[in-house]
């Protein structure tokens, strides 16, 4: 079973990946509304690199009023629904994404740049979206939470601490608890490019604390402090950014083994 993350429309590398003939789960993010190092991805597709470059470094720094400000004024200045127009080029990404997962297997969640239905829509047969779920593989519990944490910008992709905190409830315990965003842990949640600390989800360090599931797999942060840690008897492990290294973790026999696509 492979693992990856932060996909962020790289459909060549998840071609090869689907090429290797294993089951992989994808923990999130399969779409780039902006490559925070080059600015590619949606927004630029509709608005040019200059205004995505500017957006994505008001991200960078937690500047949501700015980001607010600078889509109301691209907005008033084109008169066209900018949501709309992003959403159109996201679809286009899903459609990349699904021909590429054709002819593999596997199990997926969303991310917090992801819209659940829209990515719902474009898998392929031999795909299952398993959010909120438990699934049984060679003996193991795998338990599924994907989304990001809340923001002010409010995206289709995020989840509540108090939603969060219903689903892992209702897993219950598993042997490996796959989720999108990593927990409350300053090393697993920093990101040590941006100098920014991503905000860890709490519901899912209480509930590694608690009931000490054997492995978590998670994604979100692209260049974190650390890739792995441990929680109890839990080790924590990072996918890594697959749209930058094509990085892929492969747990056999217990073992978490690293490897690449790129």
């Amino acid at each position: 079973m492979i693992f990856i993350s932060d996909v962020h429309d790289s459909s060549d590398a998840l071609r090869r990946v689907v090429a290797l003939g294993e089951e992989v789960v994808i923990l999130g993010d399969l779409v780039n509304l902006t490559d925070y190092r080059t600015g590619e991805g949606a927004v630029a597709e509709v608005l040019g690199i200059e205004f995505a470059t500017r957006t994505s470094v008001a991200r960078a720094r937690g500047d949501y009023p700015e980001m607010r400000n600078l889509w109301r004024e691209e907005a008033a200045q084109t008169g066209e629904d900018l949501r709309a127009r992003i959403g159109e080029e996201l679809t286009n990404q899903y459609a990349r994404a699904g021909a590429a997962l054709n002819g593999g297997s596997g199990l997926v969640i969303h991310g917090n740049v992801d819209r659940p239905e829209d990515l719902q829509a474009a898998l392929p047969e031999g795909y299952s979206y398993v959010h909120g779920q438990v699934v049984e593989r060679d003996g193991l519990r795998f338990g599924f939470v994907g989304g990001g944490v809340t923001t002010p910008l409010g995206a289709a992709g995020e989840v509540s601490d108090e939603a969060m905190a219903q689903l892992l409830q209702n897993l219950g315990d598993v042997d490996v608890l796959c989720s999108h965003v990593p927990p409350a842990v300053a090393a697993l949640r920093t990101d040590v490019v941006t100098g920014r600390e991503e905000r860890g989800s709490l519901p899912i360090l209480e509930y590694l604390l608690e009931r000490q599931p054997r492995f978590h797999f998670f994604g979100d942060v692209h260049q974190p402090q650390a890739t792995t840690w441990r929680i109890g008897r839990t080790r924590c492990h990072n996918a890594g950014y697959f749209r930058a290294t094509g990085r892929y973790l492969r747990l056999d026999d217990a073992i978490v083994h690293i490897g690449a696509v790129n």
